[in-house]
């Protein structure tokens, strides 16, 4: 090759590296995971084999939810502890991003003979 030419090899060659560094560098800001703002749920209560459900979704019984937690996105949900032979416990709660966690304590009352 002439010296002539090399300076707008090289050029080019920088330009083209610059080109892909910039679209790689673009493309990779879509590949990170981002993770959506959420708020602790945490319930608590004596009857630890009583159900937890969230927005209609079955998470499990109170034990196991009270020692796990729950991870809500912002908004409004419903939560709902059964039992047999119990009047449901029912609330809405509303999650405010950057606010929580939210603590219920549920309080069965047990439905009479």
């Amino acid at each position: 090759m002439e010296s002539t030419m090399l300076p707008q090899v090289i050029r080019r060659k920088v330009a083209a590296l610059a080109l892909l560094v910039s679209a790689l560098g673009a493309g990779m800001t879509g590949c990170v995971a981002q993770t959506p703002d959420t708020v602790s749920l945490r319930v608590q209560g004596a009857d630890a084999d009583a159900s937890v459900t969230v927005d209609d979704q079955y998470l499990g019984a109170l034990a196991y939810v009270a020692k796990r937690g729950v991870a809500l996105p912002p908004g409004q949900h419903r939560v709902t502890v059964e039992k047999a032979g119990y009047f449901p416990w029912d609330r809405l709660v509303t999650a405010r991003s950057g606010v929580g966690p939210i603590v219920l304590t549920v309080e069965l009352r047990r439905i009479p003979d």
